[in-house]
């Protein structure tokens, strides 16, 4: 059997005109009715919404929990081997000698601004505070929450959640988009990534279905950041002076969660207008070079020493934990409080609930990483968008967060960290620091933070809003028009609005656990779709078929019909 070119043609039905013109109408409308029905039902129906979406997330947690585990465990190993794998690291994401578009420094920021940046600013702090007080060792008897011998395990375990396996769920999405896009000339939509299984039948249904889980699962995963992020910034807000946005227990208040998504949401929506090579871009680069300045006050003046000491420790404790880490998977004997249903509770807390936040956000993450990585290598990308941030977590874990257990534990900060709401953490230490020292650099701190925050929650949600309307209209980067960009602008605010009045932020992290679920799968088929098209086109190699669209004899690009 003659080896054949691949397939570069997977033709959508677009709307020709009208509203939907230049979308996909299956796939909108539908996303648009699902997102609509559990904005409806949060907003109207929270006590019966939060009772339905509780008693699904303990169902899939009791039977999916080995799954999720399992399935970051295979992304990882997949990302490595094809960055080591000689026919596949030295690949071009785009034609063959096409250089990237963006700058390292643009390409950086605005991978690390929509991809992970907001969590930096809650759990930087707040994570290694939790595990240092509890972790598998100190359920175990190991260790003693709240001790010098915890540090250690608490650095392990916030590692794992924001290292290799946290940024290889969004390097397999990337790169498969990338891969199939730039080198196939195949539409820069989810079902693109999956040719190489189903061929041309994706045009139609099942592709459809594919889009649809993908835009569905967005919206949960971004919800949950921007979830997280209105919390923080109404702290931040009543931090610098403004009032009325805070209950007494230090939860957002109605007031405070409808202030803070008119503004985050406008100012998203209008970036979102302007465009990736705009708004996007600018909006990257001054969070960056905030986040140096920011993290840069941490190591001069907060705990140094301490810092660099979780740093480099806690790097070499999580890679050599990292495979039992990864594979390990703990069951309950069914007795309340024994060791065994702890150790599974905590493991349902912590890695399963990262684990699908990360896969929900890897169609958005993942798709955005492929539309400004175009020309780079598979080596380069993996480097990039895996090794890199991963590192660049460690060190705001080692020094925003050692910085707080440090005062805690030797400079008499007494509970005043410790005691705050986690998105008010950072807050409560930078102000312990400065204000003995001035009240108006302690307030000057908050302010940037809270600017920070937001250009952080702003990349977030306009990334988002033009990462659907991309797979909405088939894969056209062009057709963004405004009314859909409103919509989905309104519709992340409305998502967010309602489940945190339904059940605050646990109420988005049962429904973004459940939205995770069908796309786990798409992405475990996303690795083998990869796989067999690099080692495909080896094979076209050898044989002397051309394997890049612009190189295939009648190819335009979405243009030649051919078997994978």
């Amino acid at each position: 059997m003659s080896i054949q070119p691949p397939l570069t043609e997977l033709p959508i039905k677009t709307a020709n005109a009208g509203f939907y013109r230049g979308f996909s109408v299956d796939v909108t409308v539908v996303s648009k009715i699902i997102i609509s029905i559990l904005v409806v039902w949060c907003i109207f129906w929270p006590t019966q919404s939060g009772r339905v979406l509780g008693d699904l997330n303990s169902i899939i947690l009791a039977n999916f929990a080995a799954w999720y585990i399992w399935v970051v465990a295979f992304f990882i190993i997949v990302c490595l081997g094809l960055a080591l794998w000689p026919a596949a690291g030295r690949l071009n994401l785009g034609q063959p000698g096409e250089g990237p578009e963006f700058s390292n420094f643009s390409w950086f920021s605005m991978m690390f601004g929509a991809g992970i940046g907001v969590g930096m600013l809650t759990w930087a702090v707040a994570e290694p505070v939790a595990h240092f007080g509890s972790n598998p060792e100190t359920i175990q008897g190991l260790t003693n929450g709240g001790t010098a011998d915890n540090v250690r395990m608490a650095y392990k375990w916030s590692f794992l959640h924001w290292g290799l396996g946290a940024w290889a769920c969004y390097a397999v999405a990337g790169l498969a988009l990338a891969f199939f896009s730039y080198r196939r000339g195949l539409p820069l939509t989810i079902r693109s990534s999956l040719t190489p299984l189903f061929g041309a039948s994706l045009s139609g249904k099942l592709g459809h279905l594919i889009d649809i889980v993908a835009v569905v699962a967005t919206i949960l995963g971004v919800a949950q950041t921007l979830g997280f992020g209105v919390e923080q910034f109404v702290a931040g807000l009543t931090r610098i002076g403004i009032g009325g946005l805070m209950d007494a227990d230090g939860g957002a208040t109605f007031v405070g969660i409808v202030v803070a998504l008119l503004a985050i949401m406008g100012a998203s929506t209008l970036s979102a207008l302007s465009g990736v090579g705009k708004g996007i871009k600018w909006l990257s680069n001054i969070n960056m070079v905030l986040s140096i300045f920011l993290l840069g006050f941490f190591i001069l003046f907060g705990a140094t020493w301490f810092g660099a000491t979780a740093f480099f420790v806690g790097i070499w404790d999580y890679l050599v934990a990292l495979p039992s880490m990864s594979l390990n998977v703990w069951s309950s004997d069914g007795v309340e409080g024994s060791e065994s249903f702890l150790l599974t509770q905590w493991q349902g807390w912590w890695p399963v609930f990262y684990w699908a936040w990360w896969i929900a956000f890897a169609p958005f993450v993942g798709l955005f990483l492929a539309r400004i990585s175009r020309g780079r290598t598979i080596r380069e990308f993996v480097l990039g968008a895996m090794i890199v941030p991963s590192l660049m977590c460690f060190v705001w874990f080692a020094w925003a967060g050692g910085t707080a257990i440090d005062l805690e534990l030797n400079g008499g900060a007494e509970g005043v960290i410790f005691d705050a709401a986690n998105g008010d953490k950072i807050f409560a230490m930078t102000t312990f620091m400065l204000e003995p020292i001035a009240q108006a650099l302690a307030w000057g701190m908050a302010f940037l933070i809270v600017v920070l925050l937001m250009t952080f929650l702003v990349t977030s949600a306009d990334s988002a809003v033009l990462i659907v309307n991309t797979i909405n209209a088939a894969g056209d980067e062009g057709p963004k028009a405004r009314p859909h960009i409103l919509f989905w602008g309104a519709a992340l605010a409305l998502v967010v609005g309602g489940l945190l009045i339904s059940g605050g932020t646990s109420a988005i992290q049962t429904a973004m656990v459940i939205g995770a679920l069908p796309f786990s799968l798409v992405m475990v088929l996303m690795c083998i779709a990869l796989i067999k098209a690099i080692y495909n086109d080896s094979k076209r190699e050898a044989a002397g078929v051309p394997a890049v669209h612009s190189e295939i004899p009648g190819a335009t690009g979405n243009g030649l019909s051919a078997a994978e």
